[in-house]
């Protein structure tokens, strides 16, 4: 199912959600102009799971008297930590930058407008690191790299879900051969994208999300982690339509 707009937010372009649409793009233009040297980027700034599991166990040591060894641990343990966002800005296509931003700009503006924009950037980035922290749990030994705003935005979707249920997206619908373009209940459309998460999620496993591909357990925690945060961060009362 490929969204194309939906009815329930006001303005399609707004600060927020703008900025990060435009973050992403810049970025995934800069890992472009690398070539072969992305790999380097991505060594650097993606998130491991077992990088971040160890720098976490690293607290539970006895540091040493000398300040230079604890700066020592102290960067070694903060680093991994850090890729948890920059992880959130690196992609490994144009299919993969293409397909997140275009959820991202069809369903982030009507949450930025329901949240205002420094409410909605918060919750992007405490959605993201929510979502890194269910793949974490999910394969704490996994060395494999993970990038990709897909975990933010899934919590965008979950705080959709909440605040918009009775939204309407105009959708792409592939059938056989043929090609539909129909209007989708927002949670019809919603239920479905997260049972599919959902559901290979637990038909990949720990094994899937050790060995690489879509990190299905991330969309998982952060559709929820926006389902049970989007409401908290709600303005009082819904601006008026226009």
């Amino acid at each position: 199912m490929i969204p194309l707009r939906d009815n329930a937010a006001p303005r399609r372009l707004t600060p927020a959600n703008t900025i990060l649409i435009a973050a992403n793009l810049a970025a995934f233009i800069y890992e472009l102009s690398l070539g072969p040297r992305v790999v380097d980027l991505v060594g650097r700034f993606a998130m491991v799971p077992a990088a971040v599991t160890n720098s976490l166990s690293m607290h539970s040591l006895t540091w040493p008297d000398s300040f230079a060894h604890r700066s020592d641990i102290f960067g070694a343990s903060i680093r991994p930590a850090m890729t948890i966002i920059t992880s959130m800005f690196l992609h490994g296509g144009v299919w993969h930058v293409v397909g997140n931003m275009l959820y991202l700009f069809i369903f982030g503006a009507a949450v930025e407008y329901r949240m205002g924009t420094s409410r909605y950037a918060a919750f992007y980035f405490a959605s993201g690191i929510a979502a890194a922290l269910a793949t974490i749990l999910i394969a704490p030994e996994s060395r494999v790299p993970v990038i990709g705003a897909s975990g933010a935005i899934a919590g965008v979707l979950g705080a959709y879900f909440i605040f918009y249920p009775r939204g309407r997206i105009l959708t792409i619908l592939p059938i056989f051969i043929f090609i539909q373009v129909v209007e989708i209940p927002a949670v019809i459309y919603l239920l479905i994208w997260f049972a599919i998460q959902l559901y290979a999620g637990i038909a990949a496993g720990q094994q899937g999300a050790s060995m690489g591909g879509v990190a299905w357990w991330a969309h998982v925690g952060g559709f929820l982690f926006g389902i049970a945060l989007g409401p908290l961060l709600a303005k009082s009362r819904a601006p008026r339509r226009r």
